[in-house]
């Protein structure tokens, strides 16, 4: 299942699928762009094997420099996405993707400290099933107290991720 309403958040169980629409929609964009691209990565809890997430594929996309992300939009809208620009987050190009949003790309100049981090968070989530499952009922907690509030959900998972992030 992919696709999140506007103005919900709720969570289901991970599946092979969302790596298989990844892999799917990384050759499509390479195809658009490739020339500009350092390195596509699936990030999120999507890209977390046995993790349950929000049903949203995010795509991170490492630019060699930060205005090709302007630049690339008019592809990329080709393959359905709408660029949000560059407000959203600070050094970061921002492109959604279908209603209900189906994919999101985060666009970084290669280097990007937190691209950086998410890859770092991603792999040690891959490789440590206690503190997966442990962030896993955390999500799970907070995605039933913010069923309407995906930036209090957000905000709320913030100290669990810097803990982790200044461990490793």
């Amino acid at each position: 299942m992919l696709g999140l309403p506007k103005g919900e958040v709720f969570l289901v169980p991970w599946t092979e699928e969302w790596n298989k629409e990844f892999l799917l929609e990384k050759e499509k964009i390479q195809d658009k762009i490739g020339g500009c691209i350092k390195d596509i990565h699936h990030i999120g809890s999507t890209s977390v094997k046995h993790l349950s997430a929000k049903p949203i594929i995010d795509i991170a996309i490492e630019i060699k420099t930060f205005t090709d992300g302007e630049n690339t939009a008019s592809f990329l809208e080709e393959l359905g996405y709408s660029y949000k620009g560059t407000n959203i987050l600070p050094d970061r190009h921002y492109f959604s993707k279908g209603e209900p949003r189906t994919h999101q790309i985060h666009m970084y100049q290669c280097g990007n400290d937190y691209l950086l981090e998410q890859l770092k968070f991603r792999d040690y989530l891959r490789n440590n099933d206690a503190v997966r499952i442990k962030y896993e009922q955390l999500k799970l907690d907070l995605a039933s107290l913010n069923k309407s509030n995906k930036h209090k959900y957000a905000e709320e998972k913030t100290a669990f991720v810097k803990s982790i992030l200044e461990k490793i």
